[in-house]
């Protein structure tokens, strides 16, 4: 090298470029601005870094005592969640490697709902325990071999540690349900869970089909009303819909809904033309055929048997006053996705001309009023008996930002209610579960001969992230937390969880406050997580070509630069 030996010439990549040659090695074969980055140093650990940054802002968020943050994004839109998936999503992550592990908390928000911050958190310990590793000699594809041998492990594991009876569940029992989301529901809202957790239980109940597996998690909607509080939550089995009527008909009980996806009003014809007129008299006579044929319809859409008119588009002012007079009820959503909501809630078909519908084309609804709700006018329509295919979660909160978090936790409820549809089954929650295959992980790295030991080792540890974290997060002690908990695992107690109180060194969060994790949510975030840990490391080169439209000499956007 040039700088051991004075003497020796400089063939390096720049000075061949300096001195006029061709650009040397592989950059000869990419456009100019391109980058590559390779080895250990450059890629590997560059990488591993970078999920580092983004699993350290979701940490803090896990759990009960999880911290909020406040992400503003490049609409200037303002979140203030604790909620790893909505984090990662508004983030936008630009580094290669760390936009693989948002893709992985992207699939299991996507699969389960839930668990999200448990993805990137453990990669995130898991790629930084693999950082020691490489750094001692190991090479990629072994700490790859070890931890795919211990995931096999631990998924296998976690079936010994399903709570007992937790495999059975008759998912039309509100109170039995209730206490299954709870544990989802406890990280999102503390303090709250019990509330939250049945009028979700009740709301999913409410439009479960005759075969549960079928349930569409779509059809739980939720209406955010400013005001009061959480404790006010209630669920109307229908829709609530956030705007007045446009007449003066506000309640109708039992009767039948017509839908139109067109305005009604008078629609001007498709081919152009134009009316001569020339006297008063016949200005008089198109005016009063106008009226004549508005009423018309309205006539017929009366005589149909329909009391309700809903339209997507608006109502004329001629089509109201015939409204009127027939006695209809008028309500106006502009929302295409609320209009077909309302057709699944009503059993309604939607219309795209203005005329008269046939019986079967016709919904029915047991109840449509108007009601004031903490001073919002609001279109309450619901169903006495289980011929809606929808429900509504009514929210009650003082912020925009609560609300939002609120329909956040709400929506991860229901995820976790259609998690349990497909497999009922439990594991101990509050760290128990983790700390149990950290313990029997360690034991079983201890026998391996090969080098994978070392990284099977590297993933017991990972597992304690999330006791550790869970502890952190609530100012216990964590060292303490974690060998307490490791005591209690020895003595052969697998439920012993976090006590985030701090006024036990541990406890059963199952026989103390009815909280359980959803074994499936479980098994999806560390198979994700591993899945995605494994496509880092086994990357060990980057090639980035030139931005599009970046000026000469112009470098890579923040962010892309590692």
């Amino acid at each position: 090298r040039a700088g051991a030996n004075p003497h020796a010439l400089d063939r390096s990549p720049t000075h061949d470029a300096m001195s006029g040659g061709l650009p040397y090695g592989l950059q000869s074969m990419l456009k100019d601005g391109s980058k590559h980055l390779t080895g250990l140093d450059e890629a590997v650990v560059r990488n591993i870094e970078a999920c580092k940054q983004l699993s350290q802002i979701t940490r803090t968020s896990l759990g009960p005592n999880g911290m909020n943050k406040m992400v503003i994004n490049h609409l200037e839109r303002l979140f203030v969640t604790s909620d790893a998936a909505v984090i990662v999503r508004e983030l936008e992550v630009a580094h290669p490697a760390a936009r693989l592990i948002v893709m992985a908390a992207q699939s299991q928000e996507r699969e389960m709902g839930d668990g999200t911050n448990l993805v990137v958190t453990f990669a995130g310990e898991l790629l930084g325990l693999a950082e020691e590793l490489v750094r001692d000699g190991l090479h990629p594809s072994e700490i790859i071999e070890g931890y795919e041998k211990a995931l096999t492990k631990t998924l296998e594991w976690m079936e010994e540690l399903v709570v007992e009876g937790s495999e059975v569940l008759d998912v039309r029992d509100v109170a039995a349900t209730a206490g299954r989301i709870k544990g989802t529901l406890s990280s999102k809202q503390h303090g709250f869970e019990d509330k939250l957790s049945t009028v979700v239980a009740q709301a999913c109940i409410d439009v479960l089909p005759k075969n549960p597996m079928n349930f569409n998690v779509d059809n739980v909607r939720t209406s955010k009303i400013p005001g009061s509080s959480l404790s006010d939550c209630t669920v109307v089995q229908g829709m609530v819909i956030r705007r007045g009527v446009e007449g003066s008909v506000r309640a109708l009980k039992n009767v039948k809904v017509a839908v139109f996806g067109c305005a009604v009003d008078t629609s001007s014809t498709e081919t152009k033309g134009t009316v001569l007129i020339s006297s008063a008299k016949e200005l008089e006579a198109y005016s009063k055929g106008e009226e004549a044929k508005m009423e018309e319809y309205i006539r017929d859409i009366a005589e149909s048997g329909a009391k309700v008119v809903v339209t997507g588009q608006s109502f004329g002012e001629m089509a109201i006053h015939f409204i009127e007079r027939y006695g209809l009820m008028a309500v106006k959503i502009p929302s295409k996705f609320e209009l077909r909501r309302l057709c699944r809630a009503t059993n309604a078909k939607g219309l795209v001309k203005l005329a008269r519908p046939e019986g079967d084309e016709l919904g029915f609804v047991s109840s449509i009023e108007v009601r004031e709700i903490g001073g919002t006018q609001c279109v309450v329509l619901s169903q006495d008996d289980h011929t809606s295919r929808v429900s509504t979660v009514v929210l009650r909160g003082s912020t925009e930002s609560a609300l939002d978090d609120m329909e956040r936790a709400v929506d991860d409820g229901v995820n976790a209610f259609k998690a349990l549809t497909k497999d009922s089954r439990t594991v101990p929650a509050g760290g128990a579960t983790e700390i149990e295959l950290a313990h029997r992980l360690a034991a079983y790295g201890r026998k391996q001969t090969g080098l994978d030991q070392y990284a099977i080792a590297k993933f017991a540890q990972a597992l304690e992230v999330v006791p550790r974290t869970l502890a952190e997060n609530a100012g216990v002690n964590a060292t303490d937390c974690v060998y307490n908990l490791y005591a209690a695992h020895a003595n052969g107690d697998v439920s012993a969880g976090v006590d985030i109180s701090g006024d036990k060194s541990y406890t059963n969060l199952g026989a103390d406050a009815n909280i359980y994790d959803v074994f499936l949510v479980k098994y999806w975030a560390l198979r994700y997580a591993v899945e995605a840990v494994c496509t880092v490391l086994s990357v060990d080169s980057i090639i980035m070509a030139k931005h599009a439209g970046k000026a000469p000499g112009g470098g890579a956007p923040g962010g892309e630069q590692d």
